[in-house]
C-alpha cells in the first residue's frame, strides 16, 4: 500500500509538473495575443523615437477607436514635420516639404504604427517565443518577450509589453545574431477614456498645396479580371510562408496591369509585383536594403518582377528565383 501510494504521489506529481509546463509555454503567446489586442481596440496617445539606418525620428502616434471607426494621426516632431492622418480606410498624407496632400486607401487593418508585429496562433512553428523577465520602462511594469526565428528566412523581435495596459513600450527588429535593426521606443504614452475629434486635425495650412487623390490599389474591374488574368506564382516558398492575396492592380509608373502577390507567415509577409508588358531591357535587376525593408528586381521571361518586404535579404531572392508564369496562363 505504501508503494502504491508512493507511486500515486508521483503520477499527480508528474501530471503537475506537465500542466505547469504547458500553461509556462502558452504565457508568452498571450502576452503577444494582449499586444496586438491593445494595439488595435485602445485609446492612446504618446510620443515615441524611431531609429533605422542610424537615423532617429521623434514621432507622436493617436490613435482612437470610436463606433467601430477606427482614426490616427502620426505627426513627425521633427525633420519634415509630416502627418498621417487615418479615418477608417483612408488614409491622407501632409507633405509639406512637398508642398503636397496625397489621399489614398489602406487596408482597414493596417495601423500607422506599422513596424510593430502582429503575432498569430501558427507563430510558434516558425519563431521561438520565451518571456524573459519584467522590468521598468518609462515608469511601468513591463514584460520583455523575447521571439527568434528558427531559421535564415525571417526577423525575430524583443519586446516590452506594459504589464497593466499590454501596449508596446518598446520594440526591436532583430537579425539571426541578435543585432537590433530597427527600434521604436516610447517617451510618453497615455490611454485616455475619450480623445476629441480635434485631435486628428493637421497642424499645417495647406494654401497653395497640390492635392492628389491616388486610385485604389486594386481597382473593382481590376479586382474582377484578377481571377482571369492572373498568371504568375512563385512556384516555391521559405518555409512556412504562403499566399495570402493575390490581385492585378494598376499602379504609378508602369504600364498596364501589375499582378500583386502577397505571401506571408502569419508574422512578416512579402510583396510580389509582376507588370504585365514585357520589358526590353532584360538587366533590369538587382537587391537593396534599407533598413528592415528588403527589395530584389528581376527580370522574368521579359517581365520585370519586384519583390518587397520587411524581412532578410534571403527571403526576397528566395521568392523572387521562384517566380514563374503558371503553366496553366501559358499559351
Amino acid at each position: 500500500m505504501r508503494l502504491g501510494r508512493a507511486s500515486e504521489r508521483l503520477t499527480w506529481i508528474a501530471l503537475a509538473l506537465a500542466v505547469t509546463a504547458v500553461a509556462s509555454a502558452d504565457e508568452p503567446q498571450k502576452w503577444l495575443e494582449r499586444m496586438n489586442q491593445a494595439l488595435t481596440t485602445l485609446n492612446y496617445d504618446g510620443v515615441f523615437l524611431h531609429s533605422q539606418g542610424g537615423r532617429v525620428e521623434t514621432l507622436r502616434i493617436i490613435h482612437r477607436v470610436q463606433g467601430g471607426v477606427v482614426t490616427e494621426r502620426l505627426v513627425s516632431l521633427d525633420g519634415s514635420g509630416r502627418e498621417f492622418i487615418r479615418s477608417g480606410t483612408t488614409l491622407t498624407c501632409y507633405l509639406p516639404d512637398e508642398r503636397k496632400v496625397l489621399v489614398e486607401q489602406q487596408p482597414a487593418q493596417s495601423l500607422l504604427l506599422g513596424s510593430l508585429p502582429s503575432f498569430g496562433p501558427s507563430a510558434s512553428q516558425f519563431y521561438d517565443i520565451r518571456a524573459v523577465r519584467h522590468t521598468r520602462l518609462i515608469g511601468k511594469k513591463t514584460q520583455l518577450i523575447v521571439v527568434t526565428p528558427k531559421d535564415e528566412y525571417r526577423y525575430g523581435y524583443r519586446l516590452w509589453i506594459d504589464q497593466a495596459t499590454g501596449m508596446p513600450l518598446k520594440t526591436q527588429l532583430c537579425d539571426r545574431r541578435g543585432n537590433v535593426i530597427e527600434q521604436v521606443v516610447f517617451a510618453s504614452i497615455a490611454t485616455p477614456d475619450r480623445i476629441p475629434d480635434t485631435a486628428f486635425q493637421p497642424d499645417m495650412a495647406t494654401d497653395g498645396f497640390q492635392w492628389v487623390r491616388q486610385l485604389p490599389m486594386s481597382t473593382p474591374a481590376a479586382t474582377t479580371a484578377a481571377s482571369s488574368v492572373s498568371r504568375w506564382s512563385a512556384l516555391e516558398l521559405p518555409p512556412g510562408f504562403h499566399m495570402s492575396v493575390r490581385a492585378v492592380q494598376i499602379m504609378p509608373g508602369t504600364t498596364g496591369l501589375v499582378e500583386h502577390l502577397v505571401y506571408t507567415d502569419g508574422i512578416a509577409s512579402v510583396s510580389v509585383f509582376v507588370e504585365s508588358h514585357m520589358h526590353a531591357d532584360h538587366t533590369l535587376s538587382g537587391s537593396e536594403q534599407v533598413g528592415s525593408t528588403s527589395t530584389f528586381a528581376t527580370m522574368v521571361d521579359g517581365h520585370p518582377v519586384t519583390v518587397v518586404g520587411e524581412v532578410p535579404a534571403e527571403t526576397v531572392r528566395f521568392i523572387a528565383n521562384s517566380v514563374q508564369e503558371r503553366p496553366s496562363a501559358r499559351h
